[in-house]
């Protein structure tokens, strides 16, 4: 390594420190604005959650894996094939974010945060007639109306409740099987997006960065809450567009021949576009993952990517829309009366001055401290105009900025969200799908075992200390 990288990462600790204090800040802040004014509408701000110092039947996995992860981690994810590898971090993720809904036992942690009062199965039976429902689906959102939709239910477009009823419809009801279908896709998220990263920057990031999605402290709230299953397909729709881009794409040769990479490029393409509409009748926020596909098309600009992909694309983004729109359903007149029940409720109290910057905290607790400390490094990506052989850090300058474009991407999807005033609170679950694409910037942190050290002891206190809603 050379000099520069001996250095001590005085820029890594300076940003792990300052999203520190934010986050102090925000608890000190919240817990005053909550006690004297009553405004916030959580326990334990910025999170909704209590204080509740407990351990549970999960705790000894979770502390096991967390160890087992730090030590071998790395290692593992530098050594094993790549494909292997994609397997074992989805396998991994799964049981850590089991390990952590454990925790709180079973019943708590997992079978019936899906069954509260505002969730999802709540209203399975409402759905006998499904093209009935859906037609009248407007009808219910805002406060006030005749039999008006749970929080949940009325705050997202209904494919997100429509796949519990189809659940349930084929033997899988109830809350344990709800909970576990959702903890088995989240944690398929992270290998997604270890396929965007290799696809569009480098194999060596991906890999440098798989210890820390596989452990990241977003796993408190992938198990569990529907917004896992959100992670899970918006991920897997920017995954398949960036092979669609890069690989779909790539020149023949005698072992692919022009057709069959012809066909596989339009195959990603349309998987692609099928998995981002659907990503938009789950959740309307999630929209914005618009802003990570605009990054990998800007990535990936050459004229011959565009044209060949382009009608497989649509034609797949295509297929959710038009057929929730034949089903009766109106997703901008939703959308529109979703904005009415929001202020209705407790988003149209809770102080705007306050969450739009505790939001921020909350991201900090989602992604840990090891992304904040990275995100310098990101900076510095973007500010080499010129590429140049390698980084200070030894990592290739083009493989870096890619990265940076599109963890930038992703803070800019973030900060639209942000200003927006529709996620004030609750973004530790609702910022799940953006999360995952921020903990790609700690491939090129130094020490990695400190700083994932730093991210599974985070994990292990959020969820030990408080008795968080989701």
């Amino acid at each position: 390594m050379n000099r520069a990288g001996r250095r001590p990462p005085y820029g890594d600790l300076a940003a792990a420190w300052a999203a520190a204090l934010l986050v102090t800040a925000a608890v000190l802040v919240g817990r005053h604005i909550q006690f004297t004014r009553h405004t916030l509408f959580v326990h334990w701000p910025p999170v909704l959650a209590e204080w509740d110092p407990h351990v549970g039947p999960g705790t000894p996995a979770a502390v096991l894996l967390a160890v087992a992860g730090v030590v071998y981690g790395p290692a593992l994810a530098a050594r094993l094939p790549w494909r292997p590898l994609l397997v074992t971090a989805w396998a991994a993720s799964t049981a850590w974010i089991f390990s952590l809904a454990l925790v709180d036992g079973w019943h708590r942690g997992v079978a019936t945060r899906l069954t509260t009062h505002n969730e999802y199965l709540t209203v399975i039976g409402r759905f006998h007639d499904i093209p009935a429902t859906l037609r009248d689906f407007t009808h219910h959102i805002v406060a006030g109306t005749p039999g008006p939709w749970p929080a949940h239910v009325a705050g997202h477009p209904p494919a997100a409740t429509l796949t519990f009823v189809l659940l349930d419809r084929i033997g899988l009801g109830g809350g344990g099987w709800a909970g576990t279908w959702c903890v088995v896709l989240g944690g398929s998220a992270c290998a997604a997006v270890l396929v965007a990263v290799r696809a569009l920057a480098d194999e060596t990031l991906a890999r440098r960065a798989a210890p820390f999605l596989v452990l990241a402290p977003a796993a408190v709230w992938l198990g569990t809450s529907a917004d896992a299953y959100f992670t899970a397909v918006s991920a897997w729709a920017l995954a398949l567009l960036a092979l669609a881009l890069t690989r779909g794409s790539t020149a023949p040769s005698a072992s692919r021949p022009a057709a069959r990479s012809a066909a596989r490029g339009s195959a990603w393409a349309a998987g692609s576009g099928l998995l981002l509409g659907l990503t938009c009748y789950l959740s309307y926020g999630l929209t914005l993952v618009a802003v990570i596909a605009a990054a990998m098309l800007l990535l990936c600009h050459r004229a011959s990517v565009r044209p060949a992909l382009v009608l497989p694309l649509l034609a797949g983004l295509a297929v959710v829309p038009l057929a929730f729109t034949l089903a009766g359903f109106d997703w901008w007149t939703a959308y529109q009366l979703l904005v009415t029940r929001y202020n209705q409720g407790v988003g149209g109290t809770r102080p705007y001055s306050y969450w739009v910057w505790a939001n921020l905290a909350c991201t900090v607790l989602i992604t840990g401290p090891a992304t904040a400390a990275a995100l310098p490094r990101t900076a510095t990506a973007l500010a080499h105009r010129h590429p140049t052989p390698a980084l200070p850090d030894g990592t290739p300058h083009p493989a870096a900025r890619h990265l940076a474009v599109l963890v930038t991407a992703t803070l800019l999807a973030v900060l639209i969200a942000d200003l927006s005033g529709m996620s004030k609170a609750e973004t530790e679950r609702i910022w799940l799908p953006f999360a995952l694409w921020l903990l790609p910037a700690t491939a090129r942190l130094p020490h990695p075992r400190a700083w994932l050290t730093a991210q599974v002891s985070l994990a292990l206190l959020l969820n030990h200390l408080l008795l968080t809603g989701w």
